[in-house]
């Protein structure tokens, strides 16, 4: 097989719940490397849909997520969300080289100190839910707010930027054709921001991640403005892309599947083994993410990949292989435990990983402490899920207690 085989189109803009999308189940039968045609870009790519396959582009230094800038990459959206200068698109040793100095941010023992302040968050959402009283919309009150509110919080963003900061961010996550124009000028407004709030915590550190960020060290070696500023942005994206998504998603599971609520409330003590099986099964967003290039020709499970060529890889199926997980589309809450790829795999696996958990264990863990009567309002079809975006979610929950 080879660079001339015949491209799938591949929309992937299927919205029903959490079902998987059957183009993305297709292809994973049809073997372990596709060709695709995505909405935009001016060339097709390879999608990569098996879990070694994806360990392989994810750590071979053949593919380059650098190669990508400059040229109309295939992908989702009508503006990349990517900028060159993003640590999402940099290759080692200069990423590596980055994600070792973000990540004194974000370790355990530093998340671990942040977690009475997430808490504090949680907490002041679910009495305001608990204040208006049932129904209430679970997504308004907690998922959407928490992630958000975490990172700005921990940000130090002044409370009164936020509200612009979610509209910006919500504007780059979009996905129609009508949305590049109000994306770029987001993702500029958004960098300036950034850039602005750097500055400022250069000359006056104070106790937060930018400031954290602004001071991690190396020997000599330390983050310039630029780099922290669009580190910041980065963050701030994956928060509400991943963190908004997953929270939604997981309640969705627990209000729909009794016996997932009753193992959690039964046994508190494996809320970290459960919700990494509920992240290894939910599909949080569409089809794919940002691809990488092929600087040689490649050989891959009987397919040569030119120098040249595009390619993507699916974490979700991935996730989702039967050669890696048995009975891979059961949720198996005391599956043995097994890496899964939702938050990435290699040199661009999320720094923030311990933040993310620490935000989801929180949010499940106080809700179901604070309402033992919680059920859905309203029959599980009547849910309304996104279709705007990349992202996987319902858009209301509708909850009483």
């Amino acid at each position: 097989m080879t660079s001339g085989e015949e491209a799938i189109t591949c929309p992937f803009d299927f919205s029903e719940g959490l079902e998987f999308d059957p183009s993305l189940a297709a292809l994973m039968d049809r073997g372990s490397i596709a060709r695709i045609r995505l909405p935009y870009g001016d060339a097709d790519a390879w999608l990569v849909t098996g879990f070694e396959g994806v360990q392989q582009v994810t750590t071979d230094h053949r593919f380059s997520r650098a190669g990508i800038m400059g040229s109309d990459f295939p992908r989702l959206t009508p503006e990349p969300i990517v900028s060159a200068e993003s640590i999402n698109v940099m290759d080692p040793p200069h990423s590596s080289r980055l994600r070792h100095l973000a990540s004194q941010a974000f370790t355990q023992r530093r998340v671990d100190a942040m977690r009475a302040r997430i808490t504090r968050l949680a907490d002041a959402l679910l009495d305001e839910m608990a204040e208006q009283g049932p129904p209430a919309d679970l997504v308004g009150h907690l998922s959407n707010p928490l992630p958000q509110h975490t990172v700005f919080d921990l940000f130090g963003i002044p409370q009164g930027d936020w509200g612009r900061m979610q509209q910006n961010l919500q504007r780059l996550l979009a996905t129609g054709p009508d949305s590049r124009t109000t994306a770029a000028a987001a993702k500029t407004e958004l960098r300036d921001y950034f850039t602005t709030l750097v500055e400022q915590r250069r000359s006056s550190p104070g106790n937060d991640l930018i400031s954290a960020l602004a001071t991690a060290k190396d020997g000599e070696d330390t983050l310039d403005d630029q780099e922290v500023a669009v580190m910041a942005l980065t963050l701030t994206l994956s928060g509400q892309d991943t963190a908004t998504c997953q929270i939604s998603d997981i309640c969705y599971l627990l209000l729909t599947r009794p016996e997932l609520m009753k193992r959690l409330r039964g046994r508190p003590e494996t809320l970290t083994d459960v919700l990494n099986e509920l992240l290894r099964v939910i599909p949080f967003r569409k089809g794919v993410g940002i691809p990488r290039v092929a600087r040689e020709d490649v050989e891959m499970a009987g397919v040569r990949i030119r120098k040249g060529d595009f390619v993507h890889v699916s974490y979700l199926t991935a996730n989702r292989d039967p050669q890696r997980y048995p009975n891979p589309q059961s949720i198996d809450c005391d599956r043995p435990p097994a890496p899964h790829m939702t938050f990435g795999w290699g040199g661009h696996r999320c720094i923030a990983v311990p933040l993310a958990m620490a935000e989801l264990e929180v949010a499940i863990g106080r809700l179901l402490d604070r309402f033992p009567g919680l059920r859905l309002a309203v029959p599980p079809e009547e849910i309304r899920w996104d279709t705007d975006t990349i992202r996987r979610f319902p858009i209301e929950l509708p909850v009483a207690w």
